[in-house]
């Protein structure tokens, strides 16, 4: 009969309980492994050395583990030379106590459950821990009070005991993953044929790449001033609106969707004055300015009125961590069901390495990493707006490519789907020649008449270069861009007329 190890009882009424284990099912399980090797092919996928509370059962465990994984016989016998100096086996008596733990063959039939136990018991001590970190944080009022980020770092903590679970996934068999795959395109069959995840609101990204696939990071990036954050606010908006309408319609499997914006450079209210402007028709820079007539305003209450439901939450708050980010992700996804989230911008958030600024690589090869677990975890569309290297000035072709990702080639990597916004009438512009005069040469005019007619055929668009893509084909997407607005739309072109909003 096993002896299990006894543990000293508290006999003090005030003090603290002992915490939740369970000696018994430990030992039970080790001389089930013992007996049978192969029950540790199941059982190590969820139970790891660490979740055991007696410190020898879990070293003992790791041994098994290591042997099973040599393909060696773990037994009393063979795991008796790695225990021969032990000193906390030699106070159970020895590396005899091995063999005592497999007297007993009734633990075999039992062995998944003791784990499963062992497992469940190991994160109750986790969240004893975790509550007593909080109570001890929150009762401490020696440095600097900051409720907000107590609840964040409580959360991040919680967050990692659920984590620890993550090992017990397992793999899928091929017939739900092709379930899925169906599903996917009568999704995109019923849309309509473009669109099996959740639509951008233009149809020309749509058909391009069949709309924002869940789990994916997209990477929507160029140079200041090119129209990023506007393209990204277009995309946040279409597919909130569509929810909306799609709720209103008692339509339930909506290819919209709930979006948290996480704006870090732009305020909530300058955001939401963007979208408005965008809707009513008013250019954002009179907006601000309140240089609008009373039907612009009209227009503006009555656009605000008709968005008051729209699910769209902006988190504006500047300085987050990659950490923090994904805590009040996952808080919105819980909450209010997200299911599209926008990070603008990605070199502004922050690494949680207290050296991160030492090395700003390797602090933004683990913000993308973060924003592409993120997305997976949450089984959402991640759309991440980067910054590109000045090296695109340098060149007389100022079409972005891959390598002017700024800091950090893991971007590159890590996205699913990289997107760069590029307006040749942007830096058309830089070139204009002067107006032509009486005194003009027949040079000058012939220049001044070339670089109008080639404003004229540039003006007001804007190409979205598919430089990467996963899931299809790379390629370019002609858009119309209004910068009075700053709203991009589909351009009519025959084969691209909208089948949606």
């Amino acid at each position: 009969m096993v002896q299990p190890v006894k543990l000293v009882h508290q006999t003090d009424p005030a003090a603290p309980p002992a915490l939740p284990h369970n000696i018994e099912a430990e030992a039970a399980l080790l001389g089930a492994l013992m007996i049978d090797n192969r029950l540790a092919i199941d059982i190590q996928l969820q139970l790891r050395p660490e979740h055991f509370h007696e410190p020898v059962h879990g070293r003992i465990y790791e041994a098994i583990l290591r042997l099973a994984d040599r393909d060696m016989i773990a037994s009393p016998v063979t795991l008796r030379p790695l225990f021969e100096g032990d000193e906390a086996l030699a106070e159970l008596g020895g590396p005899g106590y091995l063999a005592r733990l497999t007297e007993s063959g009734a633990a075999l039939i039992g062995a998944r459950d003791f784990a499963r136990q062992i497992y469940d018991l190991a994160l109750l001590r986790e969240l004893i821990g975790v509550g007593r970190d909080l109570v001890e944080k929150a009762t401490d009022t020696s440095e600097d009070i900051d409720p907000e980020k107590q609840i964040e770092e409580a959360e991040l903590a919680l967050y990692r005991v659920a984590e620890q679970g993550g090992e017990q996934r397992k793999a899928r068999e091929f017939k739900h993953a092709a379930a899925e795959a169906i599903r996917m395109a009568e999704a995109a069959l019923n849309s309509g044929g473009h669109v099996s995840g959740l639509t951008t609101g233009f149809d020309s990204i749509n058909r391009q790449l069949g709309g924002l696939q869940k789990s994916d990071l997209l990477i929507i990036a160029g140079r200041p001033g090119m129209g990023k954050t506007a393209l990204a606010t277009n995309i946040a908006f279409n597919a909130a609106r569509r929810f909306t309408r799609d709720v209103e319609d008692g339509i339930e499997a909506s290819i919209g969707a709930p979006v948290a914006f996480f704006s870090l450079e732009m305020s909530a209210d300058q955001l939401a004055t963007r979208i408005l402007a965008e809707q009513s028709r008013i250019s954002s820079e009179r907006l601000r300015k309140g240089a609008i007539s009373q039907e612009e305003f009209r227009n503006l209450a009555r656009a605000s009125a008709d968005l008051q439901d729209l699910k769209l939450y902006i988190d504006d708050t500047p300085g987050l961590t990659i950490a923090a980010l994904r805590t009040r992700a996952r808080r919105l996804k819980r909450r209010d069901r997200v299911g599209l989230i926008v990070v603008d911008y990605l070199q502004l958030l922050q690494g949680t390495g207290r050296n991160s600024n030492d090395n700003r690589v390797q602090e933004i090869s683990e913000i993308s990493r973060g924003l592409k677990t993120l997305a997976k975890e949450l089984e959402v569309p991640v759309i991440g707006l980067s910054q590109l290297s000045r090296a695109v000035e340098q060149r007389e072709d100022k079409r972005p490519q891959l390598a002017d990702l700024r800091e950090s080639g893991s971007i590159e990597q890590d996205a699913d789907i990289v997107l760069f916004v590029y307006r040749e009438d942007y830096y058309h512009a830089f070139s204009e020649p002067p107006f032509v005069s009486a005194e003009s040469s027949e040079a000058e005019k012939l220049k001044r008449s070339e670089w109008e007619k080639k404003n004229a055929e540039i003006a007001g668009r804007a190409t979205l270069i598919v430089a990467k893509n996963r899931h299809g084909a790379t390629g370019n997407v002609t858009l119309h861009f209004d910068r009075e607005f700053t709203r991009f739309s589909d351009m009519a072109f025959e084969d691209q007329r909208p089948d949606y909003a």
